[in-house]
This record gives structure tokens, sequence and C-alpha cells, in this order.
């Protein structure tokens, strides 16, 4: 039998058709917060892993100041077995979660007091704003991963002790305190092709998921950031001088505006994630919206940039999902790209989002601000919120 050959013309096309290595989703310090994380839920009397898993995502939520939002769509997004079970063994811990989560609207965001982490000593997870955010997305990212998120509960929590600990590049040891429910779940994830290899002790994690994974060196420029501090006014922006702030104003403002968008406007004013100064936010949404003029440096700038970040469309629309499940509204542009490490310019971020507008990859509700969401694009690829969703899912089963 004569063997096909291949030529260097062909190697050279196939190497050109390979898929580019999605980014980490975490540096090598926010992985080590991550681990952090998850000791601290595995180290909690907890014994189902349903009530384990709500209790990682309540936990990074409420790791700055002890108090965190959840909304009943987030909790249905969990796909728990048993999920009044895992609510009630939280509660065993003293953790403070209202029956709104069942009984109420599912997407009111619902305050979940943690007492372990209102402590100001020995806390248990001393994280920056920065960082609490990115280990959240990560969390959201790893369970709801394409080949992750359709398996149970205990899989999908395995699947986050063993990417935080992970380098993908080689056999890693199984953490010792993952949960023992999770050790009997490992075999599901080698038989789905997610781990490519597994031993008693060892595992390798398939080099597709390698952007989920948590250990690994940092980089020079990672090492140059971690000793530099975030410009804060950068992070969340700052009042212009023109604008002179008025509480009576703003709530002359407020009493004028429909109740939805008063709504919009008080759920950011009083998101406890952003802790936005009400000077920020009601600038945000009384100030005239700024002419958006596009220099050619601009211009130049994003196709340079753009060939860095050909997945730019679907993470950015996966950010949204995870924000607005967390915060109860959308992103600022401001905080999408702070939120995805895209450290860029004033002006070329506002580019950077109006060509995912302008591509579907996004919408929102312009000029209010605060609502960027999942475009058509994003949901032909199976972004969505949650209660889009349902929603699709219903209107599919109904024909």
């Amino acid at each position: 039998m004569s063997k096909t050959e291949c030529s260097p013309n062909n190697v050279s096309s196939a190497a050109a058709e390979e898929p580019r290595p999605l980014p980490f989703l975490l540096t090598s310090q926010q992985g080590e917060a991550a681990r952090t994380l998850l000791r601290y839920v595995a180290s909690l009397d907890l014994s189902s892993p349903d009530a384990q898993l709500l209790a990682v995502v309540v936990a990074i939520r409420a790791a700055r100041g002890g108090v965190g939002n959840i909304a009943g769509m987030d909790l249905a997004a969990l796909r728990l077995s048993d999920a009044r079970g895992a609510v009630y063994a939280l509660r065993g811990l003293g953790w403070q979660l209202d029956d709104a989560l069942f009984d109420g609207d599912p997407a009111t965001p619902i305050p979940v007091t943690v007492p372990d982490l209102t402590r100001e000593e020995d806390h248990p997870l001393p994280f920056g704003k920065h960082v609490r955010s990115r280990v959240s997305g990560w969390t959201t990212r790893t369970t709801s991963a394409k080949a992750v998120k359709k398996l149970p509960p205990v899989t999908r929590l395995a699947m986050l002790f063993l990417a935080a600990h992970s380098t993908s590049a080689h056999l890693t040891q199984i953490p010792p305190y993952l949960p023992e429910a999770c050790r009997g779940a490992l075999p599901e994830l080698l038989s789905k092709g997610i781990l490519t290899e597994l031993t008693e002790e060892h595992y390798h994690l398939d080099p597709a998921l390698r952007h989920l994974t948590c250990t690994r060196h940092a980089t020079p420029q990672e090492q140059e950031q971690a000793t530099q501090p975030r410009n804060h006014a950068r992070a969340t922006g700052s009042p212009t001088r023109q604008f002179q702030f008025s509480a009576e104003a703003w709530m002359r403002w407020k009493s004028a505006a429909t109740p939805a968008l008063r709504r919009h406007a008080e759920a950011v004013e009083n998101c406890a994630v952003c802790s936005l100064q009400e000077e920020r936010v009601a600038q945000a949404f009384m100030a005239p919206v700024r002419s958006n003029f596009v220099t050619q440096t601009v211009r130049a700038a994003y196709g340079e940039w753009k060939n860095t970040h050909a997945d730019r469309g679907p993470l950015a629309a996966e950010f949204t999902v995870a924000f607005r499940a967390e915060h109860g509204h959308g992103p600022s542009y401001t905080q999408l790209c702070s939120g995805l490490d895209w450290d860029v310019k004033r002006s070329l971020r506002a580019f950077i989002v109006r060509r995912l507008l302008t591509n579907g990859w996004l919408i929102d509700t312009a000029p209010v601000p605060w609502t960027l969401r999942p475009g058509p694009a994003a949901r032909a690829e199976g972004i969505s919120l949650p209660r889009a969703r349902a929603s699709a899912t219903s209107a599919g089963a109904g024909r």
C-alpha cells in the first residue's frame, strides 16, 4: 500500500489552518486565587456536590465584604440535582440565602451574606476587586464550557478542581483536597475526552481546554503588571469636569424616568459589586452622549489589535452573561475591556465595543449605559442570557 506524502506546501497549509489556542482566562496570580477559593469550599462541612458547586459561586461573589448577589435564574443555570437541598445545606453553615431565590422574580439579584467572609482579619478569600471578578468569570466559563455544561453537577465541580491545578502541558497530580464524590466522576471526564489520560493519582487535561487551566509560570508582562498598582480611576471612570453633580437633579431625573429605566439606573447605583460613586452613575445616565469620531490612527490600532484577538466576539458575549449574573446589569465599556484584560486606550476601547455591536456579538439599549448583552451572532453560537435560553427552549418545545 502506498503512503500519501505531504509536500512542504501541504504542511504549511495544514499548519495555517490549525486554530489559534484561546488565551488563558487567568494569570498565574489569579490562578492561585482560584485554588484558594476551591480549598476554602472543600474545607466547608458540605457533603453534597450540589451544595459545594453552589458554594463556589456564592463564595466568590461574596468574597469582598461578605455579601454577594445571586438570582433565581443563576441557580437554574447551575442545573443542580437538588437546588433546595443545596440552599438548605448552605443555610446550615449560617449563610443567609432568602427563599426569594425560588419564589421571586428569577431575574432579580438576591443578596446573600456569608458570615466567614465579613470579617476583616484572617479573611479566607483576601482578593482584590479585579482578581475576584476574574476568578468569578473563570468559574462561570469553566462550568459552562461546551464540553462540560451538560454534565452532572459533580462532574462540573470536578472539572473546576482539575482545571485550577492543571498545566495542560503534562500529567498533573490530582489535588489532595478534591471532594471524594468528585473522584467517582473522573472516569466520565475521561470518557468524554475532557481528560486525555487518567491514573490513580494523575491526569492530563485535553489541550483544547488549555485556556481554562490555572497553573503556569507568569509571563514577563504579567510579572510587570503584578508589581504595578492598577489605576482605579481608569478602571471605574470618574466624573468629567464639565458635569456638575446635584443630588436633587439626580432624584428629579429618576422621578421623570420610566419605571423600567429607573429600576435599571438604581440597579447600577446600588450594585454592591461595582461600588460606583453616585456621581459616576448619575453622569453616565444624565450627561449628553458625546459624538464618537474615529480617527485613522484608532482604526489602524484596531486592525492590529483584532489580529491578536480572534476570539473577541465570543469572549465579550460570554463575559456579559457572567457579569449580568453577578451584578444584575450589564457591564460598561470599561468594565468589559478591563474584565477581559484588553488593556487599550479609551478611544480604541470604544471602537472595539462599537465593532462588536456592529458585528452582532453584542447588543445594547443605546444610549442607556450598562446594557451590553449577547447579540444575534452570539445567540447563534449558543451564548445567551439564561432567560433567553429558557424562552428559546420553550419556543422549541411548542413547535
